[in-house]
């Protein structure tokens, strides 16, 4: 036995580059992907693994873009919703009412475009039966109540 062990041990010293391609090529054999038969309504393996990676790569993209919205909104405090009114003889003025007298003053008195009405400033004086604006902090003016 010892003479069998000796030639084997022979053969394999003597060929290691052999033995080494031997071992690659069953390794190579072992690491390719088998060829599936295309069955109608599935979807080979390859297939399947590129739309899992998609899949994947959608919910990630959704799930960071969820956690930055609540990270921004985090630090914040919802908004109030808030209405303001004055009254003054007699009569109520509401913010909306105020804004949109505004708004006409724009478009019809001013001829301007109305799209081009972005901000207005408004200061309501009651002594005077007033109200003085600002808009787009270019136009100033006033209009009784």
């Amino acid at each position: 036995m010892a003479e069998a062990k000796k030639a084997t041990a022979g053969k394999t010293a003597e060929k290691p580059e052999a033995a080494l391609a031997a071992v690659a090529k069953t390794e190579a054999v072992k690491e390719a992907p088998k060829t599936e038969k295309k069955k109608p309504g599935r979807k080979p393996a390859a297939e399947k693994a590129a739309e899992k990676k998609t899949t994947v790569k959608k919910t990630v993209a959704k799930k960071t873009a969820e956690k930055e919205t609540t990270a921004k909104t985090a630090g914040r405090k919802p908004a109030v919703k808030s209405t303001i009114e004055i009254q003054f003889a007699g009569n109520t003025y509401t913010t909306e009412k105020l804004v949109k007298t505004a708004k006409d003053i724009w478009e019809y008195d001013l001829h301007k475009n109305p799209a081009d009405f972005k901000t207005v400033e408004l200061y309501v004086k009651p002594e005077e039966n007033k109200v003085y604006y600002v808009i787009n902090d270019e136009e100033r003016g006033d209009f009784n109540l």
